[in-house]
């Protein structure tokens, strides 16, 4: 009997899985090509000590890692140290020793004119809502794309899909003076967002706000951070660190003291 046809280009040969595709050889390029690298973790201090020039130690051999996706509590008693991470994570501070890594940045080495680069990539949120009172919600969201360069064509839709984020779309046109606490805060969460930052650094969001609402600016950081997004909260709130139930590091006297999911206190 004589030989059939050769295999067609394109078709899956017997005893190959369809889709699969050889090289000479018989080496699998489908298994050859290499699988992506998972993302850098957000955040990771290595044996970082913070002196101010009065000798003031505000961190001690400070070790965090804070995996890309992560929710942490920072919690801690004033003067813990938890504002100087904070300072390091955006450089505003630079630590005395150990290294600094931010999304993938050595902040040790980071040259000055980069320093904008990496603060589009971190989004950070404060207690006192920092909103400027003479533009509107939209114009205190769009500012934050305008200082950095980005083009007005894209400037609307980031906008936009932050503001609907948040709630905020009917309110865009209002001013600060015009605002809830509560509709001032999430607009500083959508001002922190139209970026689409990997990391959102929290500091005492819920500070100025009443219980209720505190919750419902809490549970929009939840959501953003099913969204994909790292969130770190330095927080006072006990009430609500302990009903989560997510990674809590306390600081006490410029160190870590504790690293674990629960409660605001140690459980024993």
């Amino acid at each position: 009997m004589a030989p059939g046809p050769p295999p067609r280009p394109g078709l899956p040969l017997e005893g190959r899985p369809a889709g699969s595709l050889a090289a000479p050889g018989g080496q699998d390029l489908a298994r050859a090509v290499p699988a992506p690298l998972p993302p850098p973790d957000s955040v990771r201090l290595t044996d970082v000590t913070k002196t101010y020039p009065n000798g003031k130690a505000a961190l001690l051999d400070v070790d965090l890692v804070i995996p890309s996706g992560d929710f942490v509590f920072l919690v801690g008693p004033s003067g813990a140290g938890k504002s100087t991470i904070i300072k390091l994570l955006v450089r505003d501070e630079r630590a005395s020793s150990g290294r600094v890594e931010v999304v993938g940045h050595d902040l040790g080495r980071m040259r000055r004119k980069d320093v904008p680069l990496l603060r589009r990539k971190i989004g950070i949120v404060f207690q006192d809502f920092r909103l400027l009172p003479r533009k509107t919600v939209y114009e205190n969201v769009a500012f934050a794309l305008e200082v950095t360069g980005t083009p007005r064509r894209l400037v609307e839709p980031a906008v936009e899909r932050a503001l609907a984020l948040v709630g905020l779309t009917e309110q865009a046109r209002q001013r600060p003076d015009q605002l809830s606490g509560g509709e001032m805060q999430r607009t500083a969460i959508a001002r922190a967002m139209v970026h689409d930052p990997r990391l959102i650094i929290a500091d005492e969001p819920t500070g100025n706000l009443d219980p209720l609402i505190s919750w419902e600016i809490i549970q929009l950081l939840l959501r953003i951070n099913e969204m994909g997004t790292t969130v770190m909260m330095a927080t006072h709130d006990a009430e609500v660190v302990t009903a989560l139930r997510r990674r809590v590091v306390a600081l006490e006297d410029g160190r870590v003291v504790r690293d674990e999911v629960g409660g605001y206190h140690r459980e024993y």
